[in-house]
């Protein structure tokens, strides 16, 4: 059967119709991607998306969310939209909804891509393992922390988590200064401060101030731009620091979730896939002491579908249906 598959952002409200059986999703269509600035709500830029279908859209869907749907009352940080679930079926025509967490959505991707779809970053280069725990982890303008529990090649459960909200944890002298110009910023220093998209402007200032130097680099997207591209060397330290910082706390999410496999995920991540394995990722990633060797047999890969997001919001929805 055909359904709506939704991704909404602060920026961006990405959609597809998808074809879904058995509880998976058969076939992503090509995604429609509009600005959410330019749409007065929701609802508007879903008629948008119907106008661009051409066509009457199915009365079933899978909403993803950036942000928790379990309130009355959905709002985003950087969009004006507000959402409210227990409305969206009579304003959209809608027989069935599903409402997953962006993340959670994640989760749902990861738990029914195939092994093409990922790309292999440390640890042994095998699949995942059919049983057991899949952590996965995710830099964007946020860290993002799920889990997928697979139960065996065809049953999972995706668990939603705020992980990225856990305490940073320094592991070295330069570690401990950028914690302190930090706390200087922030009451509490969370892990995302650190491994995001604006963490890397965090370290690079940090890093400035130990060091004495002056600024060099303009916004977060040239800063990006002149450590990928190796153009400035306090960018190209940070982007280092970035990567260590990204192992360290990948690996106390698969040893706190007792992971059996690592997923990489977020926009961060695929800028990073042919330099986290050059990094000091995979050296943090097992760097835990006694249980270093059980770090060793984690494969951690990359996932490189392009809208796992809108897949996830499918799967979720094509789970779900099948219990109605």
């Amino acid at each position: 059967m055909d359904i709506v598959a939704a991704d909404i952002g602060g920026t961006h409200a990405r959609f597809a119709l998808a074809e879904v059986e058995n509880g998976k999703v058969v076939s992503l269509g090509p995604d429609t991607t509009l600005k959410t600035a330019e749409h007065a709500s929701f609802e508007t830029a879903w008629e948008a998306f119907a106008d661009h279908a051409g066509r009457k859209l199915p009365p079933r869907a899978g909403i993803a969310i950036a942000g928790p749907v379990d309130g009355e009352v959905l709002r985003f940080t950087n969009n004006p939209w507000v959402i409210r679930p227990a409305a969206l079926p009579k304003q959209l025509g809608l027989e069935h909804l599903t409402l997953v967490n962006d993340f959670g959505a994640v989760a749902h991707a990861a738990a029914q891509l195939g092994p093409e779809n990922y790309e292999h970053i440390c640890g042994p280069e095998k699949p995942f393992p059919t049983k057991g725990i899949i952590s996965i982890i995710g830099p964007g303008t946020g860290l993002g922390v799920a889990q997928v529990l697979r139960l065996d090649g065809e049953h999972y459960h995706a668990i939603e988590t705020e992980g990225g909200h856990i305490d940073y944890a320094p592991l070295d002298g330069i570690e401990d200064g950028i914690l302190r110009r930090l706390r200087e910023r922030y009451r509490r220093v969370s892990i995302e401060r650190v491994v995001s998209g604006p963490g890397l402007a965090n370290i690079h200032e940090a890093l400035a101030k130990i060091e004495g130097r002056a600024i060099q680099v303009g916004d977060d997207k040239a800063l990006w731009t002149a450590a990928l591209e190796g153009s400035d060397s306090l960018a190209v330290a940070a982007l280092e620091r970035f990567c260590l910082s990204f192992g360290s706390v990948a690996g106390d999410v698969a040893l706190a979730q007792g992971g059996v496999g690592v997923v990489i995920a977020g926009g961060i991540g695929l800028r990073l896939a042919e330099h986290l394995p050059k990094s000091g990722f995979k050296q943090r990633f097992v760097a835990k002491g006694r249980f270093e060797a059980r770090m060793g047999k984690i494969p951690v890969k990359l996932i490189t579908y392009p809208q796992p997001g809108l897949f996830g919001a499918a799967a979720a929805a094509a789970r779900d249906l099948t219990r109605v």
